[in-house]
C-alpha cells in the first residue's frame, strides 16, 4: 500500500534585483512493502509586483525631507539672529543668501563623499563575489543554498530555490542575498549630492523670503511660517518612517524653536554691543 501527502507551500524569495513568489510542490510518497519514502519539489516562480527598490525609494524620499528640514532651521536661524541686531534688510537677505549656499554646497559635497564612499565599498564587494562565482560556483551554490536553508527552508527546497535564481542569475542571485546588495541599482553619489542639495535649497527659500516682508511683522511672518513648515516635515518624515507623528514632530518644533530663540539672544547681544 502507499500513501502520498502533497502539499503547495507559497514562498516569497529575492534575487536578481526582484522578488519571486515559487509555489512549491511537496509529495511525500510512502511504500509501507519497500519501507521507503521519496520526496519530489517542484517549483514555479514569477516576479513579485513589489521590488526591493521601493525601500531604498522611500529613505530618498526620507533623506530629501530631512535636508528641507536642515535647510529652514539653518536658514532661520541666521536670519532670525541678523534681523535681531539690524533693521537693515540687505544685510539680512545677504546673510540669508549666503547662509543657503553654502549649506547647500555643503549637504551636497558631504552627501557626493559619503555615497561615493559607499558605492566604492559596495563595488568591491561585489568584485570579490563575482571572482568566487568564476572560480568555484559549486561552493558558491552550496553556500546559497545554505542561506535560504538558514531562513526556514527545507534542504530539498533550498537547494532547488538556489539553483533556479542561478540559472536566471547567479551573480544578482548571491549579491542580493549574501550582500544584500542590488547591482542594478547602485546609488548615484552626483543625484545624491544633487538632491541633497536641492531639498535644503527649497526648505532654506521659505525663512529668507519670509523675514523680507515689511519691518513691522517680518519676525512674527518669518517665525509662523517656519514652524508651519517644520511640522510639516516632521510629520512627513515620521509616516515615511513609520514613528510616532505627533512625538516626532513636536522634537522637530521645540528644535527649530530653540535654533531661533537662541540666534536671536546672540543677535540682540551683538546688536547692542556692536
Amino acid at each position: 500500500m502507499c500513501y502520498l501527502i502533497s502539499a503547495s507551500l507559497p514562498l516569497l524569495v529575492a534575487g536578481g534585483g526582484k522578488r519571486y513568489r515559487y509555489h512549491v510542490q511537496v509529495s511525500i510518497r510512502t511504500n509501507e512493502e519497500n519501507a521507503g519514502t521519496s520526496l519530489r519539489v517542484e517549483s514555479a516562480a514569477s516576479p513579485e509586483p513589489h521590488s526591493g527598490g521601493l525601500s531604498g525609494r522611500l529613505n530618498s524620499l526620507r533623506a530629501g525631507v530631512l535636508g528641507a528640514n536642515d535647510g529652514i532651521v539653518s536658514v532661520a536661524g541666521i536670519v532670525v539672529g541678523v534681523a535681531a541686531a539690524t533693521t537693515n534688510q540687505a544685510a539680512i537677505a545677504t546673510a540669508g543668501a549666503a547662509g543657503l549656499v553654502a549649506g547647500a554646497v555643503s549637504m551636497a559635497l558631504g552627501e557626493y563623499v559619503s555615497v561615493s564612499t559607499q558605492r566604492d565599498s559596495e563595488r568591491a564587494l561585489l568584485a570579490v563575489e563575482r571572482r568566487e562565482l568564476a572560480e568555484q560556483p559549486e561552493l558558491e551554490l552550496a553556500e546559497l543554498a545554505a542561506i535560504y536553508e538558514g531562513k526556514g527552508l527545507t534542504p530539498a527546497t533550498a537547494w532547488k530555490v538556489a539553483e533556479e535564481l542561478t540559472a536566471q542569475d547567479a551573480f544578482a542571485a548571491h549579491a542580493e542575498a549574501e550582500l544584500g546588495i542590488d547591482p542594478t541599482a547602485l546609488t548615484d553619489p552626483r543625484m545624491a549630492a544633487g538632491a541633497s542639495a536641492l531639498a535644503f535649497t527649497l526648505g532654506a527659500m521659505l525663512p529668507l523670503l519670509g523675514i523680507l516682508a515689511p519691518v513691522t511683522v517680518r519676525l512674527p511672518v518669518t517665525i509662523v511660517a517656519v514652524l508651519a513648515a517644520l511640522a510639516v516635515t516632521g510629520a512627513t518624515g515620521a509616516r515615511l518612517g513609520r514613528a510616532p507623528v505627533a512625538r516626532a514632530t513636536m522634537r522637530v518644533l521645540v528644535g527649530g524653536a530653540a535654533a531661533m530663540a537662541a540666534t536671536y539672544l546672540i543677535g540682540r547681544v551683538v546688536g547692542l554691543v556692536v
